[in-house]
């Protein structure tokens, strides 16, 4: 699957993005811009397995001039009897300023909830187009 395509339509399915839209992309890169500001993505590994997928990637957000958060993702999706296991870890996060605070104490809780909950409607959708 094309990972620009894939992120873009992730993101579209985020809680409060109303436009995802797909700037650039390369081999290990991609650039999404939101409602919010733009999504950067750089140095993206994937590694595939019989029964785990597992894509790491640094990324740098910026919410207009107020906020630039960096921070570290790897999602592992892990096949298992039930269905797919998806588990992401956030590290690295770096927020700047008095907002920057609030977003590393307050948001941090909710960021890998609103992020698995993307994925899966996002995986909903290719999955009643059968993609």
């Amino acid at each position: 699957m094309d990972h620009g395509k894939f992120y873009e339509g992730v993101t579209r399915n985020m809680s409060g993005i109303t436009g995802a839209r797909l700037l650039e992309q390369g081999a290990d890169h991609l650039s999404i811009e939101t409602n919010e500001g733009i999504m950067n993505r750089t140095s993206i590994k994937k590694e595939f397995k019989p029964e785990v997928i597992s894509i790491a990637f640094d990324e740098e957000y910026k919410a207009g001039k107020i906020i630039k958060v960096s921070s570290h993702f790897l999602h592992e999706f892990t096949v298992n009897g039930a269905g797919i296991k998806h588990h992401i870890t956030i590290s690295d996060v770096r927020a700047s300023g008095v907002l920057g605070f609030f977003y590393r104490v307050f948001a941090r809780n909710n960021i890998g909830k609103i992020l698995l909950g993307a994925h899966k409607r996002y995986l909903e959708e290719l999955k009643d187009r059968d993609v």
